[in-house]
């Protein structure tokens, strides 16, 4: 089976037990996420079947939107309600108005430094790896967007919820944090729910229990926000061995090249240097 599956990821499950549950019910060995959410965050995460693992990296990027909530005076090891406290603030005088003051400085593009429980590699080992052994490496602030910032109100003292829109590689943890130390003190992020990446939005992901194939996607699903190529008969035999065209299409790229029921069939990104398109995927299973 090859397609791409929008699930909305229980609290209490990492992202690998996710993808290990979806072998499961589809009993099949080649299954891939992009978008990795922390075990106890809730929300969108995508996952690839088959050949479609291969189109993940054209999602990575894609725009995310998040909620959740930001706990004023307390601080912890992983910056969520995971982690243990490792400072604690007055903050009880800090009102609404204040905290939607701060957060004005967080939206656009601003610097980040990844937390020590993330993904992202220095020195050739991931930060999560690390801090389980107990290290804390230097890491390099890196540019991402907030392209929205919005703080509401709720029935607890000292905590006030976040919407937020980003761009990938946003961490919402990270931004919870620093909004505490604007404040004058420090903070933690909890409940964090991902609404949507990209056009896949929460409100039509598949629950994990009613997990099966009626909840598969087909392969064009991965890249519709790819530009759009509709690839003629005498164009198929050329893309099945994976050929580099010199074809007219419109734009920059990358392309999604579909056949002419609408079918994927490949996706084509320009040579480095210009001249022509190259192959970056080619899904056999829907070629003749």
């Amino acid at each position: 089976m090859h397609g791409l599956v929008v699930l909305d990821k229980p609290a209490g499950m990492t992202s690998h037990d996710v993808v290990a549950r979806c072998r499961r019910v589809f009993g099949q060995r080649r299954v891939g996420h992009a978008g990795t959410l922390d075990p106890d965050a809730t929300g969108v995460l995508l996952v690839g079947l088959g050949q479609c693992t291969r189109l993940l990296r054209f999602l990575t990027e894609q725009p995310k939107t998040y909620r959740g909530e930001v706990v004023l005076g307390v601080e912890t090891t992983t910056l969520d309600g995971a982690g243990e406290v490792v400072a604690q603030h007055e903050m009880q005088g800090v009102d609404l108005s204040g905290v939607e003051a701060a957060a004005v400085r967080f939206v656009g593009p601003i610097e980040q430094v990844p937390p020590m429980v993330s993904a992202v590699r220095v020195g050739g080992r991931r930060l999560h790896e690390l801090a389980r052994e107990g290290r804390e490496v230097a890491r390099p602030a890196r540019r991402v967007v907030v392209h929205s910032l919005q703080v509401t109100p709720t029935s607890d003292p000292g905590v006030f919820g976040l919407d937020v829109a980003c761009s990938a590689g946003t961490y919402v943890r990270t931004l919870a944090a620093d909004l505490g130390r604007a404040l004058g003190g420090g903070a933690h992020l909890r409940r964090l729910r991902r609404l949507a990446i990209g056009p896949f939005s929460v409100d039509t992901a598949c629950r994990l229990e009613d997990l099966d194939p009626s909840a598969v996607l087909p392969p064009a699903a991965a890249v519709g926000h790819l530009q759009r190529v509709v690839a003629g008969p005498q164009l198929l035999p050329r893309i099945a061995h994976g050929s580099v065209l010199d074809e007219p299409w419109p734009g920059p790229g990358p392309w999604a090249v579909v056949d002419d029921p609408g079918a994927l069939v490949a996706v084509y990104e320009l040579r480095s240097g210009g001249g022509g398109q190259k192959p970056s995927v080619v899904l056999t299973s829907s070629l003749p």
